[in-house]
């Protein structure tokens, strides 16, 4: 399951509705991809349609889809954002990771 904060929910309805997509039809895909100086990094976008392998969460109700691959990596995660001065934008809370960069994008097990 993935969770995602209020403020992450807000940020996401702004960018879908500026990218064309609807939040109450489409997804917000998240992935995990090698690279990054951690080794694995977090990966988001939107997506129309959902794959055979994906799995769908709803949560604060945005509709999240993972591939099975990735959902083993953010399995417990919550996605927030924080738009500060200091703001880094989409935060990923991952309770799995044992090391983060500096940056927060990229993560080991």
């Amino acid at each position: 399951m993935i969770k995602v904060s209020d403020n992450a929910k807000t940020r996401i309805e702004q960018l879908m509705q500026e990218s064309g997509f609807n939040v109450g039809e489409h997804f917000v895909r998240v992935g995990v991809k090698s690279g990054g100086c951690s080794g694995l990094s977090y990966d988001l976008d939107f997506d129309k349609e959902m794959k055979d392998s994906d799995k769908i969460f709803e949560d604060n109700p945005v509709k999240i889809i993972i591939d099975k691959k990735s959902f083993l990596y953010l399995v417990g995660t919550t996605l927030e954002y924080s738009g500060g001065l200091n703001g880094k934008g989409f935060v990923f809370n991952n309770p799995n990771a044992n090391r983060t960069c500096g940056c927060g994008e990229s993560f080991s097990l």
